[in-house]
């Protein structure tokens, strides 16, 4: 066990022998920290939060009360075999979210980027791969295998299939069910997911012209008159100069087993 000098754990608290428990972290009362668990510098743990398996959180992260993280995952194929889960820092992980590790069949890593926020109740399952500034309403639900990539913000209450990925900066409403995967800067809506158009707020807020937003609509109204995939194709071979595009369209034509939601 190598707990820092600065660092502050509550008598009540239990560290297990092997866990790091960096400079400056604070363990609340009643937290549990496993054995294998690695908590880099200035990470809080408030009361009645777990921290086990093989997890290593990154700097200034902070895990609120109730949260369980790095538990075995919820997955019947499971046997034991050693998995990880990696959290970055500076995230903000609420009351009840559970976070699993990851399954020998997934990958073996279960990964969360900087700068989350995972809002009270919300699940991430095993093998899920989120990128940066991620946010998850409460009790939003991730199954096994999902691919978050950055800025992306999953509703209240909205669940996301397995395997599904969800590209840069799109938006999923709340209380809405996702199957299918989720193009960069999409906006879905709706009990069973449809893709509504871009989420217009969160391109202006990352600073899109306005030229960039005007492609994205056009290119967006060329995939919707037939396959998302063969139409995508088409407009990359025409060499779309728009970043955004680009992007867009890589994503489409990237390695996928699922369909894509597309516009009612």
């Amino acid at each position: 066990m190598a707990i820092a000098a600065s660092a502050q754990v509550h008598p009540s608290a239990h560290v297990e022998p092997g866990a790091t428990v960096g400079e400056g972290c604070r363990i609340g009362p009643f937290c549990l920290i496993g054995a294998e668990v690695t908590l880099g510098p200035g990470i809080e743990v408030k009361s009645h939060a777990v921290v086990t398996g093989a997890t290593t959180v990154g700097e200034g992260t902070v895990i609120f009360p109730f949260a369980t993280i790095g538990e075995v995952p919820q997955d019947l194929k499971f046997r034991g075999e050693k998995t990880a889960l990696v959290i970055g820092a500076r995230n903000r992980i609420r009351e009840h979210v559970t976070i699993n590790l990851g399954t020998g069949g997934g990958g073996g890593v279960t990964r969360v980027g900087d700068d989350c926020l995972l809002m009270a109740g919300s699940h991430v399952a095993h093998d899920c791969q989120i990128g940066n500034r991620v946010i998850l309403v409460n009790n939003a639900a991730l199954a096994g295998h999902c691919i978050l990539e950055d800025d992306v913000i999953v509703g209240g209450l909205s669940g996301v299939h397995q395997f599904v990925r969800i590209g840069r900066g799109a938006m999923i409403g709340a209380v809405t069910m996702v199957t299918a995967d989720v193009i960069p800067h999409g906006l879905v809506q709706g009990p069973r997911g449809t893709l509504d158009g871009l989420n217009l707020v969160g391109l202006k807020r990352r600073g899109a012209a306005r030229g960039e937003i005007a492609a994205l609509r056009d290119l967006l109204d060329a995939l919707s008159r037939g396959s998302f995939r063969e139409s995508a194709r088409m407009q990359s071979e025409a060499g779309p100069e728009s970043p955004l595009v680009r992007e867009v369209l890589d994503f489409i034509l990237g390695p996928s087993d699922r369909s894509f939601l597309t516009p009612r």
